[in-house]
């Protein structure tokens, strides 16, 4: 029989960097079954034969949040052999709070002193034999982050679990609460086992309802029980369970004051750098310097070196290492002459010939050619059918490539987040936001799902359920995929590479303007839905600890950064191989001549026949006054509703297949032109699907999270309309700037402006907003 271990402790306590340790990439990333609190279990590394499953960060076990629930019935019920207790050694009394009640299961439980490095750095200094006897339990002093005292702590815990040794924890209460204690545990009898009589007595006597149904105690023994709790109420005037959770505090005031001597040294280095960086006035500066410098990096810099080589190279035609001046000269003057020819009017064979003389880049020095000219070429030397041949280089490399091209951007993005959740910045941002989002109706807590969201939109949704105010979560649910996740990264990229075209110094900002565009779109969304029936109130506040600031582990983060971008390439691996396919498909056949079946590539405007044609000029009609009226963006932007990587495996498709002209032969060129090259309309585009209804993963997450059909409709109608209103005020505003004429569809845009403005303007209205919640829950409700 293995043995298993729950990792247990408060948020920001070092325990995924532990349990990171412990496990390596021996994981297993789930769902609770009922519920969406992710769930984590490994194998240690260390010794096969142990499992080691991390529990959801909580404060306590009480059953007021899903995490708490979680970790609470998988202690109780889901048969660990022992507990490690996470402590957070420079924060004793908040953690030693959850220890307290751990303690009190009857479980094996051995304390991780975590942080000690940091304690030791600051000049306090705490007696661990003391505490251990106070505890009655182990105590080990580690340093998750550091690998410090992992091997003793886990021969620890293993002994142990074998020894099966429940704690002895010398933190007595008040004697008239040790008397009801006992009274109660009198009632209880034997229906429950003696090393969880504590725990059940004082659950009991809190009047916990969760535990009494538990307990199926007869009507009687409900009634004497709550005659103690009555009578001890009566004698301490206070509630029951206030008094439970002071006398705790009681008891761990004593244990911190006998086991901790504190220095006199003056202010930490993290207490110095938080004067400046959560500065009520230098606080969001510093937040906007420094996720335009993430941006900076991973689009214009850094990532865009390597995103070249990629789309131009890999799933490109190549790549010439040696000659690349005399090549570039080559095709200048080989251009030039093409367009003298056609401006001397040329006839087709004539221009034909003239396509034919295109230098060769082999020619001029070292080549390697890319996958697209390699695998075309492998497969018609086998005599592979012409449709197939179409099928894997224009649509499964064009496609899949075209968002793979985009992975070292992904790399160095992920890899900046990382670094600035790793070293406790982050936690800081989530405090800065929070002065700004109580003045616009949202809570602190929002932020943290929106942090989350950088990444993944899935997980940001999932994270929402934190919040315990109704009205605050459906409104986070609605916002958070506005900031753009890993998937919109390509898009951004797309979009940056159209307009930098060869001057990318001079265009810089566009990749870090629309991350902020994500946060205006959250906050001007959030001030106007608290100005509506549904959500007006006050955001309910914000506690969070913030962490010792710390030099970032570099395993933990290259796996956070692996994690992230393998989800990434695993979706384009899937769902965005199969939905390139299906493009190829709805491109490659159509009706001609009165038949169906597939198109024949050699004729001119051969794809005004297919179905994806057909598709998009139904649907085109929308998206005209936002400067993409054309076919092709449409139904550019309709894919993107599967999966956001689909924008770009579409363009990659489509204009593999189409003609984009000799002169722009890259990606980034081709979607400028499917966009007519209006910088207004790329804008616009770019701004509609980075704020329109995420993929199909995270709408579905959204049904799960709401609960509620007509709250998931509310909430897709919702972003759309808002993402196609910005994209409207883009395209129309900057075409009146470039010197463009009034039309109709400015005066819309102005509207709309006004609209907005009125919106956000305006009094707080005394809405009864609990009423328009439940009006809408009720029709939901009957509609189910």
């Amino acid at each position: 029989m293995g043995i298993r271990i729950a990792l247990a402790g408060n948020p920001n306590c070092g325990k995924t960097t532990m349990f990171n340790d412990l496990t390596g990439s021996n994981q297993y990333v789930g769902n609770w079954p009922g519920v969406t609190v992710e769930k984590k279990e490994g194998t240690c590394t260390r010794d096969k034969s142990i499992t080691i499953t991390d529990l959801p960060g909580v404060y306590s076990l009480s059953p007021y949040s899903p995490e708490e629930i979680v970790t609470r019935d998988f202690l109780l019920d889901g048969g660990p052999n022992v507990v490690i207790n996470l402590v957070d050694a420079t924060n004793l009394e908040r953690n030693l709070y959850l220890t307290t009640q751990i303690l009190d299961l009857g479980l094996p439980v051995v304390v991780a002193l975590n942080m000690m490095d940091l304690v030791e750095k600051s000049g306090d200094t705490i007696n661990v034999a003391k505490l251990s006897q106070r505890l009655g339990c182990p105590v080990v002093e580690t340093s998750a982050l550091k690998g410090r005292g992992m091997e003793e702590l886990l021969a620890v815990a293993v002994n142990a679990a074998k020894t099966a040794t429940p704690p002895t924890p010398n933190l007595p209460f008040d004697a008239a609460v040790e008397d009801a204690l006992s009274q109660v545990s009198d009632v209880l009898g034997t229906r429950v086992k003696p090393h969880t009589a504590r725990w059940f007595a004082l659950k009991a006597l809190e009047g916990e309802e969760r535990t009494l149904d538990a307990l199926n105690l007869p009507a009687g023994d409900r009634e004497a029980i709550a005659a103690i709790r009555e009578a001890l109420e009566n004698r301490l005037d206070d509630d029951a369970e206030s008094i439970i959770t002071g006398e705790r505090y009681d008891a761990i005031g004593h244990v911190v004051d006998a086991c901790v001597k504190r220095s006199l040294k003056g202010a930490t280095a993290t207490q110095k750098i938080d004067r400046v960086v959560t500065n009520r006035w230098l606080g969001i500066p510093i937040f906007i310097v420094v996720m335009t410098l993430v941006y900076y990096l991973a689009v214009s810099t850094v990532g865009t070196l390597f995103t070249d080589w990629a789309n131009d190279g890999v799933f490109g035609d190549g790549w010439l290492y040696t000659g690349t001046e005399q090549y570039d000269e080559a095709v200048a003057t080989w251009e030039e002459t093409v367009a003298a020819a056609e401006e001397a009017g040329a006839s087709e064979a004539e221009l034909a010939v003239l396509a034919e003389e295109e230098p060769d880049p082999a020619t001029f020095g070292v080549y390697i050619p890319g996958l697209t000219p390699v695998a075309t070429e492998a497969l018609e030397s086998i005599g592979t059918a012409p449709w197939l041949v179409s099928l894997i280089v224009d649509g499964i490399i064009a496609g899949v490539g075209a968002v793979l091209g985009f992975v070292p951007q992904m790399i160095v993005l992920f890899l900046l987040l990382s670094l600035l959740e790793a070293c406790g910045y982050m936690a800081r941002v989530a405090f800065i936001m929070d002065r700004i989002f109580r003045k616009f109706g949202l809570s602190g807590k929002s932020f943290i799902p929106m942090l989350i969201a950088s990444g993944c939109g899935v997980p940001a949704v999932m994270a929402t359920k934190t919040i315990e105010n109704e009205k605050d979560r459906r409104m986070t649910i609605i916002t958070t995929t506005m900031i753009p996740c890993g998937a919109k990264m390509p898009i951004i990229a797309l979009v940056f590479g159209a307009v930098a075209g060869g001057d990318a110094g001079a265009t810089w900002w566009i990749a870090p303007l629309f991350y902020f565009l994500g946060v205006a779109a959250i906050i001007i969304s959030g001030i106007m839905l608290r100005k509506t029936k549904m959500f007006a109130g006050e955001a309910t506040p914000f506690i969070m600890e913030l962490p010792a600031y710390h030099v970032p582990a570099a395993k933990n983060v290259l796996m956070a950064t692996w994690e992230r971008v393998r989800s990434f390439i695993v979706k384009a691996g899937t769902i965005i191989f199969l939905s390139s396919i299906v493009i190829w498909f709805l491109q490659g056949f159509g009706f001609y001549d009165g038949q169906f079946g597939l198109l024949d590539p050699e004729m001119e405007g051969y794809m005004d026949y297919s179905l994806m044609a057909g598709l998009g000029n139904a649907l085109a009609w929308l998206f005209a006054p936002l400067g993409f009226g054309n076919w092709e963006s449409a139904v550019t932007s309709i894919t993107g509703l599967v999966a956001k990587e689909n924008v770009v495996a579409t363009v990659g498709v489509l204009t593999a297949a189409g003609d984009v002209g000799e002169a722009d032969p890259t990606l980034w060129a081709a979607f400028g032109t499917m966009l007519g090259g209006s910088v207004p309309a790329i804008l616009a585009f770019c701004a509609f699907n980075l704020l329109c209804a995420p993929c199909f993963a995270a709408i579905g997450t959204i049904r799960r999270q709401m609960a509620s059909a007509k709250w998931t409709w509310f909430a897709i109608g919702y972003m759309t309309l808002f993402a196609w209103a910005v994209a409207l005020m883009i395209y129309q505003f900057g075409l009146l700037l470039a010197g463009g004429a009034f039309t109709v569809w400015s005066g819309v845009a102005v509207v709309v402006l006004a609209g907005m403005l009125f919106q956000l303007l305006r009094p707080m209205p005394r809405f009864d907003g609990e009423s328009a919640v439940k009006k809408l829950d009720a029709k939901s409700s009957a509609a189910a």
